[in-house]
């Protein structure tokens, strides 16, 4: 059974543009088109309302900065071609735009030790080697040793691309990809309580 994306979008309870951002991020499986519009598998839209909510509490901090990004565009920035996230970017063009500039308490992102990258409330990709940090004139920073732990290119299993050799950094990865994470916020980055117990 296929659904229109209004109709997948009230199923899983959110608003249709919420939706179109997954679709144009490559993360749906199955998709058709009916002229000009796309139609959603039911099993895919009832394994993305099935998704677990991400396992804050196995973080070893009380608090986590979350990157809430949009569908990738191009990037008017002579040191990246994109901003934002597509399944369809390489690692290399993905770690650009996702690591920064951004307005945030940049000692708050580094402390948290894992920035998990959300769109439309799912983890879509991770990123760790946050401990520095630059500042530009217009008071937004970037994380220049950021890596690219892993990301999503399926949403619904979830399958995942794990970037790093680094234990620590696939353990992240392994934990957070895929799954849901609200957060609410003004602006791309929010704070989330992981409820860790000292």
């Amino acid at each position: 059974m296929l659904l229109t994306t209004g109709q997948a979008a009230e199923e899983l309870g959110c608003a249709i543009t919420t939706l179109r951002r997954l679709v144009r991020a490559g993360v749906l499986p199955g998709l058709s088109r009916r002229g000009v519009r796309v139609m959603i598998p039911l099993d895919t839209v009832q394994a993305l309302r099935e998704r677990r909510h991400a396992p804050l509490h196995q973080l070893k901090t009380p608090e986590v900065a979350v990157l809430r990004v949009d569908t990738a565009q191009s990037a008017p920035e002579p040191d990246r071609d994109w901003l934002g996230f597509a399944s369809s970017l390489t690692p290399q063009d993905l770690l650009k735009a996702l690591r920064g500039w951004w307005r945030c308490d940049a000692a708050s992102v580094a402390a948290g030790g894992v920035l998990p990258v959300t769109l439309s409330g799912y983890v879509v990709a991770v990123l760790t080697g946050l401990e520095r940090w630059e500042r530009n004139t217009e008071g937004r920073h970037a994380f220049p040793d950021a890596r690219l732990a892993g990301y999503v290119t399926d949403l619904t299993s979830p399958q995942t691309v794990i970037t790093s050799s680094l234990d620590s950094d696939r353990r992240l990865a392994e934990l957070l990809l895929g799954t849901r994470l609200a957060s609410h916020s003004g602006g791309a980055i929010a704070y989330v309580t992981t409820n860790t117990t000292g």
